[in-house]
């Protein structure tokens, strides 16, 4: 009799095991490109500041490089990783490192004939 009650038992734990709830792990700041794609040479601190939000890693050693990075994992196979740094020069933007960077604009179709 307690072998009859055993499988049953060890069935339901195994199907209860791919049932664990594992909760996505976001890290860093959101980037959205509608954000990134306004950050312009010339801005100043607080202008960034405005769009972007607080870099994730403020300038330690070099006070003209704010990091920013955007981790999501939603352990279903979905993994996004995203750097941006933007350089300033006299408190202005100078340059922004993007490692994905916009895609090109649509070219408008040719018409057919």
């Amino acid at each position: 009799m307690k072998h009859l009650l055993r499988y049953p038992l060890l069935l339901l734990l195994s199907l209860s095991a791919g049932c664990l709830y594992r909760m996505e792990v976001q890290q860093g700041n959101v980037l959205e490109q509608s954000q990134v794609s306004q950050v312009e040479t010339g801005m100043t601190r607080s202008q960034v500041l405005y769009l972007l939000g607080t870099p994730m890693v403020p300038g330690g050693f070099n006070e003209d490089r704010w990091d920013y990075y955007h981790y999501l994992n939603d352990h279903r196979g979905y993994e996004y990783a995203r750097r941006l740094t933007v350089w300033f020069k006299d408190d202005k933007v100078e340059r922004i490192d993007d490692d994905r960077p916009a895609a090109p604009a649509a070219t408008a179709a040719a018409p057919a004939g």
